[in-house]
């Protein structure tokens, strides 16, 4: 049935064209005429419309050279210049136009004229820009004349006037054919009408007949599409030449569009960033020679989303040609990527962490090792990891190790403080945090362990618990100073009472010894608490050859039999101004060092010679200055000091010794008294050679001292009225009975508040008070202020043992008349009761 339809529609077909043929043959003189004078009449319009274009164009050009020569504007000239171009062009369109016309001569003519008119307009251009506006001026008014003689408008009209009359002509020409043609075709056109109705109920039933064909492959192609368009992921099928040929639901979703229409047929890398084409376009190559690829790679969306993409390509054989297709299966992997990126963005921070961060198996292997582990450690993370962390980071397995491992695996946490060792088998300690990590099946997978070393913070802290405990050995001292300076005081007195009572030589001598023995003793416990609170001690004119021969004495007398002291002193050595005391504890120092760096014996000496310190010596030592010293050396044959800590032996707290062996302070103690003295220290030592420490202390400028000072003679009082206030009934006795001695009245009082109530009492008799700055139910300080409340030019003497140069001037800013420290002898109270009732006399 089908092929009998076609056959049909074949023969209705030839008797179709038999007819058309047959027509065609009878109107084809007359459809020839028709058209002969169609194209005369059109050949006529395209001349009268050339025409007038050229007469528009010569009015521009004629307008833009006037309006140039008036305001010398290029864009006029430009103008100008455009127009006569278009001329020169309409005219060759002209002559192409009339070129086969024999009545067309008028032509030549006007592109004669034309060609004139242009020349003088050209000339008058040339003049004005080498000439100027008044050259063109005068050129304008001799051309007047020609233009108006040369009237082209006048020209064209008149030729124009021509063309319209042939034109007319071949218009009635035109409609006697097309009557003609008509008639023709209208026969022509029934015939052809009931023979196409014909064709046409054929081709009706043939195109129902496709029409359901192609509704049968539509529904297949939807389902198809359906189902391509279900799958989740990018299906795209590329060209041979790189063109999209189809895309599903999935593609364009993650291209943020809606319809395929302004993609297909496009490029299929205009979507991918310019810096993954190239070798998205590699892949492509590669599969259109049948081979597999697999390419990650960044798009951006129609709304300006950026994709991270993984395509798989697949090639498929194009039967037609013979040739591959590109099949790209795609999916979005940017969840992927920002997770990927996230963990390595992660990763660089760890490695921006100062604190050791190291992952390491249950197994004690290392998994992960960051910059900061490489900075604690020494080791490089390539180094590490795979190791054991136990071999690498410690000493040995501890207790406290094996405790923190069993922790992190029974409650998942631990923290504490552990001791470990560096890359070259250094000691430090690090604060450190673990933590336990599970897997799916929430199995112990791994420990996480962050780290900060510790081991300065830790020596700050040890140092400064150490500093606090001589602190408080300070308070200590300062307050068993206190009550010995109270107990000395009324020792030392009662010498002076003694020596008035037993003048024989030989009580003398022993109260001269006991005497020497408490100010000696009173010495000490300034220089403690010089120590303990900062108190500067008072420096004198110090004999150093009787300073070190007392050292030999305590040398000889204490130091181990093992040990011989040699001592070589010349007879002129020369005086130094500093506190005896403060020296003696530097030689102390040293030779304590010295004993104890000969365990099994060997030679101290102790020398001392005059030196001068020359400028090429300063050059030497920076602490050095130009002028004369006494320098003192304390030698051994011991140990010696190696030559790693030669550097820091005057360090604060750093010793060699065992604990419980030495404080470390002795030297650091011993360089700043040198230093206070102006000194310096030279060192020099070798291991198992010995060791000699040089003392260099600027000598006095005279060279010279008396070796004794003479005393002056204690003075006496005429029976003047003292009020003594102290809380130590001995220091009252003692002072009380010493001051009756020498010609004074005393009235005394334990305390401040009594002192307060016999001076309101008595305060026209009494002319001065000693006063205790240390004392119960009211203290010095308060007692002073109501002592002058009572009497503001009261005169008060302080006394005290404890008070800082601070202190003192705080209680001197408070009106004192003079302070003394405890102990005091009576020689130097008398003589200071005597200056203040000759200052109160002027």
């Amino acid at each position: 049935m089908k092929w009998s339809v076609i056959q049909k529609l074949r023969a209705l077909f030839i008797l179709v064209l038999a007819v058309l043929f047959t027509n065609a043959v009878v109107s084809h003189s007359t459809t020839m005429q028709l058209v002969h004078n169609r194209q005369l009449v059109t050949s006529a319009q395209e001349i009268i419309t050339q025409v007038q274009t050229l007469l528009t164009t010569l009015n521009n050009a004629e307008t833009a050279q006037r309006n140039y020569l008036i305001t010398i504007n290029t864009n006029n000239l430009a103008t100008y210049l455009q127009a006569s171009q278009q001329i020169d062009s309409n005219i060759q369109i002209l002559k192409q136009l009339t070129q086969s016309q024999q009545n067309h001569q008028w032509v030549a003519v006007l592109e004669q004229r034309i060609t004139d008119r242009l020349n003088i307009l050209q000339a008058e251009v040339v003049v004005l820009q080498k000439q100027g506006f008044d050259a063109v001026r005068q050129l304008l008014l001799s051309h007047q004349q020609q233009m108006l003689s040369n009237d082209i408008p006048k020209f064209i009209q008149e030729s124009l006037a021509g063309e319209q009359k042939i034109l007319q002509q071949h218009n009635q020409q035109l409609q006697a054919t097309s009557r003609k043609s008509m008639a023709t075709f209208l026969l022509a056109a029934v015939i052809d009408f009931l023979l196409v109705a014909l064709l046409y109920d054929l081709l009706w039933r043939y195109i129902k007949r496709l029409q359901q064909t192609e509704l049968n492959l539509r529904q297949s192609e939807n389902r198809l599409r359906a189902i391509i368009d279900a799958e989740p992921e990018c299906l795209k099928l590329i060209a041979r030449d790189g063109t999209l040929l189809e895309i599903n639901a999935s593609g364009l979703a993650m291209l943020e569009l809606e319809n395929a229409e302004t993609l297909i047929g496009q490029p299929v890398t205009a979507t991918i960033l310019p810096e993954y084409r190239e070798a998205f376009v590699s892949l492509h190559e590669r599969v259109c020679q049948g081979y597999k690829g697999t390419l990650e790679y960044e798009i951006v969306g129609s709304k300006g989303t950026r994709r991270w993409l993984e395509t798989h390509a697949v090639p498929l054989h194009n039967e037609a040609d013979g040739t591959f297709l590109h099949l790209a299966v795609t999916r979005d992997i940017t969840k992927r990527q920002q997770a990927e990126q996230k963990i390595r963005e992660q990763a660089a921070l760890l490695d921006v962490a100062t604190d050791a961060i190291v992952v390491r198996n249950i197994h004690n292997q290392i998994l992960f090792w960051n910059q900061g582990a490489q900075g604690v450690y020494g080791w490089k993370a390539e180094e590490a990891l795979g190791k054991n962390v136990v071999d690498l980071l410690y000493k040995d397995s501890s207790p406290q190790l094996q405790d923190a491992f069993l922790t992190v695996l029974r409650i998942g946490e631990w923290r504490g403080e552990l001791q470990q060792i560096t890359k070259d088998r250094k000691e430090i300690i690090v604060e450190s945090r673990w933590t336990l990590m599970r897997d799916s099946q929430n199995q112990p997978k791994s420990i996480l362990s962050v780290s900060t070393e510790i081991t300065q913070k830790k020596q700050l802290e040890a140092q400064l618990l150490r500093s606090q405990r001589l602190e408080s050995i300070g308070t200590l001292a300062g307050g068993i100073a206190h009550d010995l300076n109270n107990v000395l005081a009324p020792v030392l007195m009662s010498v002076e009472l003694l020596r008035m009572k037993l003048p024989d030589q030989q009580s003398q001598r022993i109260l001269q010894t006991l005497e020497s023995n408490v100010k000696r003793g009173a010495n000490l416990l300034k220089q403690v608490l010089s120590f303990a609170r900062g108190i500067e001690g008072k420096k004198t004119i110090v004999q150093v050859r009787l300073l070190i021969q007392e050292i030999e004495q305590i040398v000889q007398q204490t130091f181990p039999k093992s040990i011989t002291c040699q001592v070589d002193l010349p007879a002129n050595l020369w005086y130094v101004s500093g506190n005896t005391t403060e020296l003696h504890q530097v030689l102390m120092n040293l030779v304590v060092n010295a004993r104890d760096a000969m365990v099994e014996g060997g030679i101290l000496k102790i020398s001392a010679e005059n030196v001068v310190i020359d400028e090429k010596s300063t050059q030497i030592n920076i602490d050095a200055q130009v002028g004369p010293y006494i320098a003192i050396s304390v030698s051994d044959t011991g140990t010696g000091i190696p030559p790693e800590i030669q550097e820091r032996i005057f360090e604060p707290f750093f010793t060699t010794k065992e604990v419980g062996k030495g404080t470390g302070v002795g030297l650091s103690t011993a360089i700043g008294i040198i230093k206070n003295h102006d000194g310096f220290v030279n060192v020099n030592s070798e291991v198992n050679q010995g060791t000699k420490f040089t003392v260099y202390l600027p000598a006095l400028s005279d060279r010279t001292q008396p070796l004794h000072t003479p005393e002056i003679a204690a003075p006496k009082g005429n029976g003047e009225l003292i009020l003594l206030v102290d809380d130590e009934a001995a220091i009252l006795e003692i002072t009380k009975s010493s001051l009756e001695k020498h010609n004074y009245q005393v009235l005394t009082a334990s305390n401040g508040v009594e002192a307060v109530a016999i001076y309101a009492q008595h305060q026209q008799q009494i002319s001065v008070v000693l006063l205790d700055m240390m004392m119960p139910l009211m203290d010095g300080a308060i007692a002073i202020r109501k002592l002058q409340t009572i009497n503001p030019h009261v005169k008060i003497i302080a006394l005290s043992g404890l008070l800082s140069p601070q202190n003192i001037k705080e209680v001197t800013d408070m009106g004192v008349s003079a302070f003394l420290s405890k102990p005091c002898t009576s020689n130097e109270l008398l003589q200071t009761i005597a200056r203040i009732k000759v200052l109160s006399c002027e």
